[in-house]
């Protein structure tokens, strides 16, 4: 037990660290692996003065070599942002204003969550993929050419996928890929990123057409759904495949790694999983102390969801805590034992934490959520996303003690049974929605979309 909170000094002096090293790129293939020309267009457009550049940590080696082509081409001054508070796959906008710049430039991968504080500009590493081999993995793992396939990636293959189309969609005429999307009008790329327009989203939401989340965006057919698709995987197995399996766990999930060049069906063992997180939800409920894990502070509407859980924790007759220790493990929580449970609060990738070796368990925002707030239920439909529980979004689910205090004088309800589950119809200035169970639902709405009458806006 004594071995979790020290170590040994001999050990540690003694102690034999494996890394794999990387080598510099030559400067010549700069601009061609890190769009060094697309980002001093960025940085000179926009007249910036100072400017944070964000490194993961396999990134760093080159980190140098970049900063003095951009200073070449500049007038910028330049910061390297090589230890970031949390995940590296968020922009890390707290660093990068202790330094007092104008934008941050991130380079690797990242999980596209929404970032407003600062402008952005995404530099996707580009790694290699022999798309003949992709292809014909993609092949033998789907004979029936007129299956429904979805086609995901990790950012690092987008430069990939349209040629990847290309091969294989007159072979399989229902393959669709899906397109990077980022919110705010302050997000950059150096490729084809698009910006997501609420409005058009909306309306072709209205016809089930179109499904934006983690910052992908791709079209279905009228009249099919999400689980009518089989998903189509490139990149290695990690938090990015992890996330978008737990939150389509009804769609079948096959994969192609470019490093190893291999494809394979993924086991179906995201249902093992689900029973994993669905016991650490019944550890949430007998839980009488719970400490909010702040894993982020870039991520949009973070502060909205911290405050949403302490009043969710309130009502339910628990205490909360509140903790900002940056990257947490064993040790750092092992502090702390006086809190039955752990909530953390972090982008979808970082969220689904494995707590098997931690002392108290560790669960997402909306697994606190089904503990505390006895109408919204455990289904099939897994929210990694903590901004979708924020009212106004598919994933908000009223607690039954606030219904009247949010809703006074605003609505007239009745209770009633259809399809054998309870619900209430609201009359809200004249629109009509359903609430299944306690989970906001509205004409022609398909999961993980945002809500076509946002609450917030019908409450002014």
């Amino acid at each position: 037990m004594a071995d979790a909170f020290s170590s040994s000094s001999e050990n540690v002096i003694e102690r034999v660290v494996e890394v794999t090293a990387k080598t510099n790129v030559p400067v010549e293939k700069l601009d061609e692996l890190y769009y060094i020309k697309n980002t001093c267009d960025f940085i000179s457009q926009h007249q910036f003065q100072k400017v944070a550049l964000q490194f993961p940590d396999e990134l760093l080696v080159d980190s140098i070599s970049i900063v003095a082509e951009i200073e070449r081409i500049t007038d910028a001054k330049l910061f390297i942002l090589g230890d970031t508070s949390y995940g590296s796959c968020c922009v890390d906008e707290v660093a990068a204003e202790h330094v007092g710049a104008d934008c941050i430039v991130h380079y690797g991968s990242s999980c596209l969550s929404a970032s407003k504080r600062l402008p952005l500009m995404y530099v996707f590493e580009k790694r290699l993929v022999d798309l003949e081999k992709c292809a014909s993995s993609f092949r033998e793992l789907y004979p029936d050419t007129q299956s429904h396939i979805v086609i995901l990636y990790d950012v690092s293959y987008a430069h990939a996928i349209d040629d990847l189309l290309t091969l294989l969609s007159q072979e399989y005429p229902n393959l669709i890929a899906s397109e990077l999307v980022v919110e705010g009008e302050q997000c950059f790329s150096h490729c084809q990123i698009k910006r997501k327009q609420k409005d058009a989203c909306l309306s072709e939401q209205d016809n089930n057409q179109v499904l934006c989340l983690f910052g992908r965006q791709f079209f279905l057919k009228s009249g099919l759904s999400i689980t009518d698709y089989s998903m189509f995987y490139v990149g290695q197995e990690g938090a990015t495949l992890r996330n978008f399996m737990m939150t389509w766990n009804r769609c079948s999930f096959c994969s192609f790694d470019p490093i190893t060049m291999t494809g394979r069906t993924e086991s179906p063992s995201v249902n093992r999983t689900l029973m994993k997180r669905y016991y650490a939800i019944e550890r949430a409920k007998d839980a009488n102390v719970v400490g909010i894990l702040v894993g982020t502070l870039g991520v949009a509407e973070y502060l909205s969801i911290i405050q949403q859980l302490k009043e969710t924790i309130r009502r339910a007759g628990k205490k909360s805590y509140m903790f900002a220790m940056g990257k947490i493990n064993v040790a750092k929580l092992a502090n702390f034992l006086e809190i039955d449970i752990f909530v953390l609060i972090a982008c979808p990738e970082n969220s689904l934490l494995d707590s098997s070796e931690f002392y108290r368990p560790v669960v997402t925002p909306f697994e606190m959520e089904i503990a505390c707030n006895k109408n919204r239920e455990w289904s099939e439909e897994y929210v990694t996303d903590f901004r979708h529980l924020l009212p106004g979004l598919i994933g908000f689910c009223l607690h039954k003690k606030s219904l009247n205090q949010h809703f006074k004088g605003l609505y007239k309800y009745y209770f009633g049974e259809k399809r054998g589950r309870s619900h209430i119809l609201l009359l809200l200035k004249g629109v009509k929605c359903n609430i299944f169970g306690g989970a906001v639902t509205g004409p022609m709405l398909t999961p993980n979309l945002y809500f076509n009458h946002p609450l917030q806006d019908l409450l002014n």
